[in-house]
């Protein structure tokens, strides 16, 4: 995948760009009415605060990579979603409702933004004999899900894989020329699904794209004949910066198909390892049992990828030992004590915050 309009400013920019470690969670759009499993949507303190989606399109360009160096302040960068336990987003949550936690070490929030920044997101999209090209079959319904809740500002590319990985579409705000790009898939080439190959390799090209980055998985999570293993695969996302949404396919294909057994138990091992990639990089995954709750999970994927917020940090210590840093988000009241979050009839609820869990430091400074 090519990343457009690199060039000498590119270059000359990132001279004076700090160490950014984006260890971002995921999510990002506009929010549907209902949270992930149909729960009302929670009323909490401080109040929401509305959203205000692009309605035309603006001039930015398409996400550009960059080349970063090591300078003495490294920042910590997370993008984090809070939802309830029954799955409604938290919405106008504020910089003194976060407390960051480095290997349990309280840090001081230095930059704080809501959900408002563009998107760039890799649909990465399984089409392979195996699942009979079920994305592509169905695409109309998790389009007409998933793209009308993108905003205008929004990037997006499309790969598919099978045993290779294929670049279908570059970067671009045009959601349509992805749908088209989809109807244009028809008979898969081959029944392999090399799933961790394809992740590491659209992983990798995201790397020095900056902002709001995320891949939308969309497979069965059977892994055929990668390359990498599944601790390889697990080891290079947790130090990565891109956050992985998933939707698997595992339990439609049980549902519709009469399996052996053996063959079941593949299907559920691999919705283990989607659900794994997502938590590590501080994604969610989605597990539709029939094909009427795709365009209902992809309103949610939407709102998942919009509604995230970008918390950054200097390290207090260690900021540049070369190892792996825990690091924990909770959610505070503005005093610092606990944070009540409440339906609509007053009902106290849980909630829940995903980030990702952590990051790797640099080894050594400038000149080391």
């Amino acid at each position: 995948m090519k990343m457009k309009n690199v060039g000498l400013k590119v270059l000359a920019a990132s001279f004076a760009a700090v160490l950014m470690f984006s260890l971002g969670e995921s999510p990002a759009l506009a929010q549907s009415p209902e949270g992930p499993q149909g729960g009302q949507q929670p009323q909490q303190a401080p109040p929401p605060t509305a959203q205000n989606p692009a309605n035309k399109p603006t001039e930015q360009r398409p996400p550009e990579a960059g080349v970063t160096i090591a300078v003495d302040v490294p920042v910590v960068t997370l993008d984090v979603i809070a939802t309830t336990k029954n799955g409604d987003i938290l919405t106008g949550l504020k910089k003194e409702n976060f407390r960051v936690l480095d290997d349990g070490a309280p840090q001081t929030i230095t930059n704080f933004a809501p959900t408002e920044a563009p998107i760039t997101m890799v649909i990465l999209m399984e089409f392979s004999g195996r699942a009979y090209g079920w994305f592509a079959a169905y695409a109309k319904y998790w389009a007409d899900g998933l793209f009308p809740n993108l905003q205008a500002k929004d990037w997006v590319a499309l790969e598919t894989f099978d045993m290779n990985t294929r670049l279908e579409v570059d970067f671009t705000q045009d959601k349509n020329e992805v749908r088209a790009a989809i109807s244009r898939l028809y008979f898969p080439g081959f029944s392999e699904s090399n799933v961790f190959d394809a992740l590491l390799k659209t992983n990798d090209l995201l790397k020095d794209v900056k902002g709001k980055k995320s891949i939308l998985l969309l497979a069965s999570g059977v892994d055929t004949f990668s390359k990498h293993t599944l601790d390889q695969t697990m080891k290079e996302l947790r130090q990565s910066d891109v956050s992985i949404f998933v939707v698997g396919l595992g339990k439609t294909l049980i549902n519709a198909r009469n399996m052996s057994a053996m063959r079941e138990m593949d299907y559920l091992q691999a919705e283990n390892q989607l659900k794994t990639f997502a938590a590590l990089t501080g994604g969610f995954a989605w597990f539709p049992q029939f094909t009427g709750e795709i365009p209902g999970i992809f309103q949610q994927v939407a709102a998942f990828l919009r509604h995230q917020y970008s918390l950054s940090y200097t390290p207090g210590n260690g900021a540049k030992d070369g190892k792996f840093h825990k690091v924990k988000v909770e959610l505070v009241a503005p005093d610092g004590g606990p944070l009540t979050v409440v339906d609509q009839k007053g009902k106290k609820q849980k909630y829940v915050v995903y980030a990702r869990d952590g990051y790797q430091a640099p080894k050594g400074g400038v000149g080391d």
